[in-house]
């Protein structure tokens, strides 16, 4: 291969009279790059690029030689014989934009930027992204002439000749039947008033048989999720191993991932972070990690600028709107995704180095109907206090036990806020994250279930800090089971096409997994009164209910005790941490923080909906295990059916 053409070096002006004038000095490629080891730079950059529209050579020179993506851009621009265009400082006429479309710009990565001599020029970052929609342009353009820009200059240029499309695909890119955007305040407080009025007015009319509804509810939605958890539990423990992965691929099959990570007022993580996700081993010229970061913060964006962040990490800073979510956050910097596979971490995440592999090999093996990829949870300060036990107890229950529990069931999985991955098309399809819902995952879940695709467990493992003060735990937990009505309230505007869409065996998970879980948590305190039988303390249903059947009660209320401890042992003995087992017991006195924030939740039902109490991190340090050994490395399979 020859490196004997040249490009020239280029400042666009604006000019009155012109649309912009270029000041031209030949350099050649070899003077960039220097005379050893470039052919082989560029000879092994282009064969990366053959075997994937998405890797463009810019990216792959980057990586192997670190040089500025401007050097770059005008290698590409002379390797096709064009020219480099800065839309900075040379902005694009807002006409042709209008004509193509601000949506078909953001998701194809073009903008269409001057008119001249017959002819538009349209900007993208390579020739692949310009050859995909080259017929489209010319079916409304006419002539077209492409130019090369640099992908940092494409983003400001589309953030700012696009700013109406995002703000509006941030907030309403879920569609309004599906998107708790439409939730009434008032008439929820109307509701909410009439249900606790009808409630008290029932006590006190008829005070013993309404005691005993409620109880009689209770009881019946703890058998329900006590049996969830034993067969859970059984299958935990009878489930097979996973074969072992298959030889590793060619780097040149391997898909881009980019990874979300939405930041606020992080003063005291977002350097931890930067170094965190520096460990993952997935190839850097195939990684795109977006720190997101609203435009009003800045004292993360303090934070970021003394940090040296690698290249394959960038920060898109996201305009304000009318509300401040982190879905809206996400739903915006979607729009300047590069990857086909969308993965999602939270601010004081440490993922197992080896994870994307995972992630990227799991698409491979499953077909299109598998949409979604939940990873484990554990927290690396899970010693820290009484309150950070019990939490590492709960979530080993939950991500070890109770979830992959329903996929085994086939039920539909309310997933979490991170370690979270998508194919990229389906979550466009749905409508990116509902930006109004406070527990957008567990939203997602349920949306992803309703269109026909699955979402599946994996095992790697992401550890993160657990919130273990008191009051922000009660804070974060209320906004949770908030989410939870939210969701729960928005799925059930149509009953019957809920049924439709999911079949009854997974309308009826749905049902337990929020209608019950609410239940639990505000008639918690009834059901701790059963403990008075068992001491022989009265009642307020003694006499009511025959001896036989009020012991049934207690007996009830004991046993699923018992099988909550038991779970929740196995649980965290399978994470590493059998240390553990002698707090499970205390998880009686660590629920009942759990029932305040549930009224606190349903409060703010009522009063502020989309409020989002912000949950602050680095608070405490990580425990001095190192989180390289939370999962077995993974050989990269073939990925071919992730691309």
């Amino acid at each position: 291969m020859a490196l004997t053409f040249s490009t020239r070096r280029q400042h666009m002006l604006p000019d009155a009279g012109n649309d912009a004038r270029r000041l031209a000095e030949p350099i050649s490629v070899g003077d960039i790059l220097g005379p050893d080891g470039v052919e082989n730079a560029v000879t092994d950059a282009r064969r990366d690029r053959s075997g994937r529209d998405a890797a463009a050579l810019a990216t792959a020179l980057r990586h192997r030689l670190g040089l500025p993506p401007e050097t770059l851009a005008q290698v590409e621009a002379g390797l096709i014989g064009t020219s480099v265009i800065d839309p900075v400082l040379a902005p694009a006429d807002p006409r042709l934009i209008q004509q193509f479309g601000p949506e078909l710009c953001l998701k194809h990565r073009v903008l269409p930027w001057r008119s001249s001599a017959g002819r538009v020029t349209v900007l993208a970052t390579s020739p692949d992204r310009f050859l995909r929609v080259r017929d489209a342009l010319v079916a409304i353009f006419g002539p077209v002439h492409l130019a090369i820009t640099t992908n940092e200059k494409l983003d400001v240029a589309l953030s700012k000749m696009c700013h109406k499309t995002l703000i509006h695909n941030a907030e309403k890119r879920t569609k309004r039947v599906e998107s708790c955007r439409g939730w009434d305040a008032g008439k929820a407080f109307r509701w909410g008033g009439a249900i606790v009025f009808t409630i008290l007015a029932c006590l006190i009319v008829w005070p013993t048989v309404s005691f005993l509804v409620l109880c009689g509810w209770g009881v019946f939605t703890l058998i329900l999720n006590t049996v969830l958890k034993v067969a859970s539990v059984i299958l935990h423990l009878t489930a097979k191993s996973d074969p072992p992965p298959a030889a590793a691929p060619q780097l040149a099959h391997l898909p881009v991932v980019t990874i979300l990570v939405p930041l606020f007022r992080e003063r005291d993580i977002a350097g931890a972070l930067v170094q965190r996700l520096s460990k993952l081993d997935y190839p850097t010229d195939r990684l795109d990690v977006c720190l997101v970061l609203e435009a009003d913060d800045a004292t993360t964006q303090e934070a970021l600028a003394k940090t040296q962040l690698p290249f394959w990490m960038r920060a898109i800073r996201v305009p304000l709107g009318t509300l401040q979510t982190k879905p809206r956050a996400l739903n915006y910097a979607l729009c300047f995704a590069k990857g086909s596979i969308i993965g999602v971490y939270d601010a004081e995440d440490a993922p197992a180095p080896d994870q994307i592999h995972v992630v990227v090999n799991r698409f491979a093996q499953r077909g299109p109907d598998v949409a979604c990829l939940q990873g484990r949870l554990d927290f690396y300060n899970s010693h820290s206090n009484w309150l950070a036990r019990c939490f590492t107890v709960e979530y080993a229950t939950w991500f070890r036990i109770v979830l992959p529990g329903l996929e085994r069931l086939g039920l539909a999985i309310p997933l979490g806020g991170t370690t979270l991955f998508f194919r990229r098309e389906i979550l466009e399809e749905l409508g990116g994250w509902d930006a109004h819902n406070v527990t957008e995952d567990a939203d997602l879940g349920i949306r992803l279930a309703r269109h026909g695709y699955r979402t599946e467990i994996i095992d790697t493992v992401t550890q993160e800090e657990a919130n273990a003060r008191a009051w922000p735990w009660v804070k974060q937990r209320s906004r949770w089971l908030k989410g939870y009505a939210i969701t729960y309230g928005v799925h059930m505007r149509n009953p019957l096409k809920l049924w439709r869409d999911l079949g009854p065996w997974r309308f009826f998970g749905v049902q337990l997994l929020f209608a019950g879980t609410i239940s639990q948590f505000l008639l918690a305190p009834l059901l701790w009164s059963f403990w008075l039988m068992l001491f022989g303390v009265p009642h307020p249903l003694d006499g009511v209910l025959a001896p036989s059947v009020a012991i049934t009660f207690s007996l009830i209320f004991l046993v699923s005790e018992l099988i909550g401890i038991t779970v929740s042992a196995i649980a965290v003995t399978s994470t590493g941490k059998p240390d553990l087992i002698k707090w499970t017991p205390t998880l009686h006195l660590y629920f009942p923080l759990a029932s305040l924030a549930a009224y606190k939740g349903v409060i703010e039902l009522a009063t502020k909906p989309f409020y989002w109490d912000k949950t602050s991190h680095g608070i405490f340090a990580p425990a001095t295990e190192s989180v390289a050994n939370v999962s077995q490395p993974v050989r990269p399979l073939h990925p071919t059916a992730a691309e």
